[in-house]
């Protein structure tokens, strides 16, 4: 039995949502309480009550953007399937991408426009990890395109993928801000502003970072030993106002909660040096036993895939035992799974 053996668990295929609710915070809440091992049953919506005054939310605002690209062979007219990373400094897109048989440099992809503009990405180069460096032939910014021919680009759990027009809202958090993420930062869809307001009013706060989530965050891990795993890099920040509002959260005696493993990160990755500092740049921060967490008193997060980088970071946070115990209860409740799915808080 290798040491990743231990982050697998068995799920019952129905408990995998594939629709949000109709309203977001009415998703169905595991409360996890570390110091007494305790374990109850809430909704999102009660969080204000559960909070307490002086708390501190810290929600990350990355934007999913429609990367996910369907189109063409220029050529030969054979399905091609995309999903755009970036663009690199000379402008050249960065894409993952998918189709029968070989196509060489210099070849050509269409991407077919809503009006007939149509859009072509010429191949310019392979690159490592299966990545390929793409030439758009127009003068539109990369974004702009996106939103015109792109799909949201749900994971494959998710009606194997494929989008319906909801899912561009409700795959998406109310206070996403800075595009870049391929996956939605999925603790932070149960939030309404309604449910923020009330927050507020109960005087919880709340901060925000930025964490570009890629699709790396939800494939499992294939090393057998955990410190084998090479982790993937994610782009992030949290500047110097949010900095400034978790010292004060934690003068005045409040618990700093991240929504979402995605802001655990990035407080993590700041706090590296052993204080939370200001901090931009590439992440490949792998939180796993025995890992010391500095900046993270409490953390809200949906229910995660089995074998991944994902559910070590919870058991770490959380405690091993206490974790797996509460993954087996929210089997046995029949939570809804993965990410439009419920959500645990672990206090």
């Amino acid at each position: 039995m290798s040491e990743l053996d231990a982050y697998d668990y068995e799920l019952p295929r129905e408990l995998i949502a594939q629709e949000p609710l109709a309203h977001r915070a009415d998703a169905r809440l595991l409360v996890v309480r570390r110091e007494d091992g305790s374990l109850t049953h809430s909704h999102v919506r009660d969080l204000p009550e559960i909070f307490a005054p002086g708390d501190l939310l810290v929600l990350n605002d990355t934007r999913v953007v429609p990367a996910r690209l369907v189109g063409y062979r220029t050529q030969t007219g054979g399905h091609w399937e995309g999903l755009f990373l970036g663009v690199d400094s000379q402008g050249l897109w960065r894409m993952l991408a998918r189709l029968r048989g070989k196509i060489a440099i210099g070849e050509t992809i269409t991407l077919a426009g809503p009006a007939g503009d149509d859009i072509r990405l010429r191949l310019v180069e392979r690159s490592d990890g299966g990545i390929w460096i793409m030439h758009a032939e127009t003068e539109e910014p990369a974004a702009a395109v996106l939103d015109r021919v792109g799909r949201v680009p749900l994971p494959p759990y998710i009606r194997q993928g494929e989008m319906i027009p909801a899912d561009r809202e409700r795959y998406q958090t109310v206070y996403a801000r800075v595009p870049g993420a391929v996956a939605a930062p999925t603790a932070g869809l149960h939030f309404t502003p309604e449910l923020l307001a009330r927050l507020e009013k109960a005087g919880v706060g709340s901060c925000y970072v930025t964490l570009h989530v890629g699709l790396d965050t939800f494939r499992p891990i294939t090393a057998g030993q955990l410190s084998e795993h090479r982790m993937h890099s994610e782009w992030g920040q949290i500047e110097e106002p949010a900095v400034r509002q978790i010292a004060e959260a934690r003068q005045r005696g409040g618990r700093v909660i991240a929504i979402g493993t995605t802001a655990v990160r990035v407080l993590e990755t700041a706090a590296r040096q052993g204080s939370l500092e200001e901090w931009s740049g590439w992440t490949d921060l792998f939180i796993r036993p025995p890992h010391t967490f500095r900046a993270v008193d409490g953390m809200l997060t949906n229910f995660h895939l089995p074998r991944t980088t994902l559910l070590v970071l919870v058991r770490t946070f959380g405690g091993d035992e206490l974790i797996r115990q509460a993954y087996r209860e929210a089997i046995r409740q029949q939570y809804r799974f993965y990410s439009y799915g419920d959500a645990m808080l672990i206090l």
